[in-house]
């Protein structure tokens, strides 16, 4: 699955033209208002870019890892909220149905995920399992045809928003091996939501908590239809975010490096630039290293991710998908520190861009596991090696 060199050269061309003229202009407002105009979301939608990993078949555009991983790094490039309103569509909402779905289930809900009528959220998190995901409280109760869902699942990307869930829970005893994947419309009854989180960051970006007392769901909305496989399709969701989220980190990289370098070139102190001072430049070569290391990374694994077959797991490529949302993550962060250094004083001041990107990139090393799940994942890999 994969676009044609010449036909993905116009679709990035068109993405960095978006962000350019109608993404970055907008931030400001984004930032004020907390939220994303509807006007800018529906012009997401006519570009596609919420079926940027959807096939063509189902009416999205059918990246690869890779071609997905360059459009991601455009998007870093410029208010996370953006990303963020298609990212669940793009990813962890819609990547379970794709790899694990019946063919029902597929036709029916890809196609209205791949044009966003249809917002989906991705519904792990519970107020007591969040890194150990095995350890859901939520419990699916089989009652004839259906299920009776209770629980409460937290800090879910886009709930505010969503049509749909794909929503893990427990059906067939403790652990992994118990756990289900269900899709939930949102409307059922049953369903609340509880109040929009106030985050440190990432102003625009919708999460809450999501609370279900008795919702009955049919049996038949199970992803793939085979209760207690819902785990193994937690974690093979997981692979491709992490390499997409690694790619967006690196986007922000970029965005930073730019703002930094730029005012490097326009600030002057003792009579030159700041930019000029072999300290200032020290910082700036550090992030721009740093930048192409991680990138690299990113590039390299998404290659191998395009190689191994379409939703089988690949122990040593989950392993490599781990060291590369630590690495990018991390280096994002000491990116933006970086940043607000070089700006002074300007730096803690909202109204330059690298107060909130260094706020903003502060959640990409939490989400889509832990810095420290990911030193866990790649440890097990390695002492499990001959």
């Amino acid at each position: 699955m994969a676009l044609d060199t010449e036909t993905f050269s116009l679709l990035r061309d068109s993405v960095q033209r978006f962000i350019r003229e109608r993404l970055v202009p907008a931030e400001n407002s984004v930032e004020e208002l907390d939220d994303v105009p509807a006007d800018v979301v529906e012009d997401m939608k006519e570009l596609g870019l919420f079926g940027l990993s959807i096939p063509e078949e189902f009416g999205g555009i059918g990246l690869s890892m890779g071609q997905e991983c360059e459009v991601a790094f455009e998007l870093g490039q410029t208010a996370l909220a953006f990303r963020s309103v298609a990212g669940t569509n793009i990813g962890i909402g819609s990547q379970g149905i794709l790899m694990d779905g019946t063919a029902e289930q597929k036709a029916e809900y890809l196609p209205r995920i791949a044009s966003g009528e249809l917002i989906i959220s991705f519904a792990l998190t519970e107020p007591n399992a969040g890194s150990d995901a095995a350890a859901l409280q939520t419990r699916g109760v089989r009652d004839g045809d259906d299920y009776l869902l209770s629980g409460s699942k937290r800090y879910i990307t886009n709930a505010p928003r969503a049509g749909a869930f794909t929503l893990m829970a427990c059906t067939d005893g403790p652990g992994a091996g118990g756990i289900s994947a269900f899709i939930v419309p949102s409307h059922l009854p049953g369903i609340t939501l509880g109040k929009p989180d106030k985050k440190m960051g990432q102003r625009g970006t919708k999460t809450c908590d999501v609370n279900l007392d008795n919702v009955r769901v049919p049996a038949a909305n199970i992803i793939g239809g085979v209760p207690g496989k819902g785990f193994k399709t937690a974690m093979k969701v997981l692979d491709r975010g992490r390499l997409h989220v690694s790619a967006l980190a690196c986007g922000m990289a970029q965005r930073i490096l730019n703002e930094s370098i730029a005012y490097a070139q326009e600030r002057k102190q003792f009579g030159q630039r700041i930019g000029d001072f072999q300290l200032v430049q020290a910082m700036l070569a550090d992030s721009q290293a740093e930048l192409l290391a991680g990138w690299s990374m990113v590039k390299a694994v998404a290659q191998r991710y395009d190689a191994k077959p379409f939703g089988v797991t690949d122990p040593e490529v989950s392993m490599q998908a781990s060291c590369t949302k630590l690495f990018t993550t991390e280096m994002v962060g000491r990116v933006a520190d970086r940043g607000v250094q070089i700006h002074g004083g300007a730096g803690y001041i909202n109204e330059y861009k690298v107060e909130r990107f260094y706020r903003d990139v502060r959640l990409l090393r939490l989400y889509e596991g832990t810095t420290q799940i990911q030193q866990l994942i790649i440890g097990k890999h390695l002492m499990r090696q001959d």
